[in-house]
């Protein structure tokens, strides 16, 4: 049995929790937070999707407030790191140099030394990290990405991409709102499209981005064209600047030569393949959602087994990167080169 320990139990964390609840062969052990109203706090709505306030029987957990401490006495053979992305680097090479795997939330950290730092750890420590890029595990994400890969419907000539909600104001003292902290709109969420626009594409060859701020002075909404060589036009759009009652969209389309995949939240029917002739069809997706998958993923890793690689340590600090250069591109109002 995986002895499963969760640093931080905001939102993510309990998602985590519920998760690791579900995979067979692990349990959650102990957790680590600093908050000593999280029995209550978990009753709480929170987060855009998810069902991340289930109750949850503490009895059955150690509770820590010192990290070093559960690290020490729990006997874990793993950890997800659920907290402020700042703590990433830090939490996440302690677990390593402990002899603990390691699945941290994305972004993997707030810049490409960080992320260097981290990527040393796990080399040295020959214990798995995992970034937590749900959206490539994403059951409709990873069907878009098959059937283009699978060349049936020809080439990808247009995609974009959208993920649209109000800011998040759920996270303890507001941590999201801190650019210091969090990394801001543009590293916490657009950072999901990023990602997947690399995963589909590889890495583009630079990027032009325009973004709007909000009250405080942050990127509230950014919009980005990736520029690759090829004759494709790919552009992805995020922010927090919807009203509350706006609700959350995350969606796609993407334009082949012979079929249009589509994918909205929003809508009734919510995936789609628009093939040339005949009518739209519903293709057969995996059961569950990118959190559940991305953590199965994970435990088959660490329990031994052989598993295709989905993202990489590499590509998780390039996304940090991409979306570095996105942030430059609207500051400086021109085109940003990745070569």
């Amino acid at each position: 049995m995986l002895r499963i320990g969760i640093a931080g139990f905001g939102f993510m964390g309990r998602t985590h929790y519920q998760c690791w609840d579900k995979v067979e062969g692990a349990e959650v052990a102990a957790i680590c937070e600093t908050n000593p109203n999280i029995v209550e706090d978990t009753k709480k709505a929170v987060g855009n999707i998810g069902d991340a306030q289930r109750d949850i029987d503490f009895s059955k957990l150690d509770i820590y407030t010192d990290y070093d401490k559960m690290l020490a006495e729990a006997g874990l053979d793993a950890v997800s790191i659920t907290l402020p992305t700042i703590l990433h680097p830090e939490f996440s090479c302690k677990a390593l140099a402990a002899g603990v795997h390691v699945m941290c939330e994305k972004p993997m950290a707030l810049n490409v030394g960080q992320c260097e730092r981290m990527i040393s750890a796990a080399e040295k420590s020959g214990k798995v990290l995992q970034i937590g890029h749900c959206v490539r595990f994403w059951p409709e994400y990873a069907k878009a990405k098959e059937i283009i890969d699978s060349g049936k419907y020809g080439k990808v000539l247009a995609a974009s991409f959208r993920r649209l909600g109000s800011a998040p104001t759920w996270s303890a003292d507001n941590w999201f709102g801190d650019d210091d902290r969090s990394g801001g709109m543009a590293l916490d969420l657009h950072i999901h499209d990023t990602d997947y626009v690399q995963y589909l594409f590889g890495m583009p060859r630079a990027v032009s981005s325009v973004a709007g701020k909000g009250p405080g002075g942050g990127l509230a909404h950014i919009a980005t064209e990736y520029i690759y060589d090829e004759d494709i036009a790919v552009v992805a759009e995020g922010g927090w600047a919807m009203m509350p009652s706006f609700g959350f969209e995350m969606s796609f389309n993407i334009m082949l030569e012979k079929a249009t995949i589509l994918f909205d939240i929003t809508r009734n029917q919510a995936f789609k393949l628009c093939v040339a002739d005949g009518e739209p069809l519903t293709p057969e997706v995996e059961a569950g959602d990118g959190w559940l998958l991305q953590i199965k993923h994970f435990a088959k890793a660490i329990a031994g087994e052989k598993v295709e690689p989905v993202t990489t340590l590499h590509e998780s600090r390039e996304s940090v990167r991409i979306v570095a250069a996105e942030k430059k591109s609207a500051q400086r109002k021109k085109i940003v080169d990745l070569d």
